[in-house]
């Protein structure tokens, strides 16, 4: 049985200076034990207001890696890049960046590979994976997909994974890389996203939601922060 602990916020704000603090908590903790700290870091309208926050941490960032969860084929100066988006947030105050997409025009699959290749050289696992749950029951790029078996059970990295809606392909980080991570949050927003959350944690693997097959099964205690 998954052990979650669920925190209820009344605004975006709240839960963002929670998780903004939890987080800020967590790299300094591994700064503290180990010289360095790697994260990984989701995209979004949810994670934008705890970047703003977290960007004024009085931490060394210089010692600190960033990678995103996932991320689209798109170049990282599209608004829908995640690298993009955490590189604005991140390389002002010294952080360090780790795209997984190099070059977007390659084949989805093609980039899941390269992205693999690069992250084997890095230092594992991650002090904390942060994710951001929608109302699909997807996070980061884990989502509805023919790949997501693969993404669930893959030893890679990161793979390459198509939406079974179609559209940009994605690359995103495994459950083998996820799960590894010596700290879990989960982060979301609005009713439809809580429940689908909560019934793909009773459902476990068996769940249709990604997120449920991606949590089915750890032994990290999960901290949940939601809010309206």
């Amino acid at each position: 049985m998954i052990e979650a602990e669920w925190w209820d916020y009344d605004d975006v704000d709240e839960l963002a200076d929670a998780v903004a603090s939890d987080i800020e908590f967590i790299i300094d903790s591994a700064l503290d034990a180990r010289g360095d700290a790697l994260v990984a870091l989701p995209g979004g309208d949810v994670a934008a207001p705890v970047y703003a926050r977290l960007a004024k941490a009085k931490l060394s960032w210089k010692r600190v890696t960033i990678v995103p969860t996932g991320d689209r084929l798109v170049a990282p100066t599209d608004p829908a890049s995640t690298v993009g988006m955490l590189a604005k947030a991140f390389l002002p105050i010294g952080a360090r960046v780790i795209p997984l997409i190099g070059d977007a025009k390659v084949p989805y699959k093609k980039a899941g590979l390269d992205a693999d290749e690069r992250l084997g050289a890095m230092k594992w696992p991650l002090d904390l994976a942060w994710l951001v749950v929608d109302a699909d029951g997807g996070t980061g790029s884990l989502v509805a997909s023919p790949d997501l078996d693969a993404a669930i059970t893959a030893p890679a990295k990161a793979i390459g994974l198509m939406p079974a809606a179609g559209g940009v392909g994605q690359v995103t980080l495994t459950r083998a890389t996820l799960m590894a991570a010596r700290t879990l949050l989960v982060a979301a927003r609005g009713a439809a996203a809580k429940a689908v959350l909560e019934t793909a944690i009773e459902a476990g693997a068996k769940a249709t939601a990604p997120v449920g097959r991606l949590l089915a099964g750890t032994e990290l205690p999960i901290d949940i922060h939601w809010a309206a």
